[in-house]
């Protein structure tokens, strides 16, 4: 199980290639979604994210309607405020939550969410492997970036290759 950034970043990169061709694999060959989510809860068990965080140092988070109203209330303040403080408008994504280069997300200290019970859904689903909408398959394009930054998806697309006798 590999979980040093640093080699996930430069063995995420080095992979792209190849974790795109996978991903034209799991769309042409059948595959059983529940064998893979098994798969990633096991992963996932193994790795403990507060150890981590890069994903919050790294990606984006959107922010919804609903998480907005979220944070106000766990916040104290009213939506507008969240909006001001918190959240940008970015062209590719729309709403997300406010970030530094060096530190990540407004809400990361250390390595814990300062707002963890009120986070995005976005959030709360990442890396989104387990949990999501629609197919293993039709995350993939999201998971290709993230097994450049996230330790629980680069091991899962690596496990999930060897499960399906991926040619490499």
């Amino acid at each position: 199980m590999l979980t040093d950034v640093v080699q996930i970043k430069l063995l995420g990169e080095k992979k792209r290639p190849e974790n795109e061709r996978f991903r034209k694999h799991m769309k042409s060959f059948d595959h059983s979604d529940r064998i893979l989510r098994r798969i990633a809860e096991g992963i996932e068990d193994q790795i403990d994210c507060l150890e981590c965080a890069n994903c919050c140092r790294v990606a984006t988070a959107k922010v919804t309607e609903r998480d907005l109203e979220r944070l106000a209330r766990y916040l104290r303040v009213k939506p507008a405020r969240v909006m001001a403080e918190y959240v940008v408008k970015s062209e590719e994504e729309g709403l997300v939550l406010q970030r530094d280069k060096k530190t990540g997300c407004v809400f990361l200290s250390g390595n814990e969410c300062t707002v963890y019970d009120a986070r995005p859904e976005g959030c709360q689903k990442f890396p989104h492997v387990v949990r999501g909408n629609g197919s293993i398959a039709s995350r993939m394009w999201e998971l290709i970036d993230r097994a450049c930054y996230c330790p629980i998806v680069y091991n899962s697309l690596e496990a999930f290759k060897e499960e399906m006798s991926f040619k490499r």
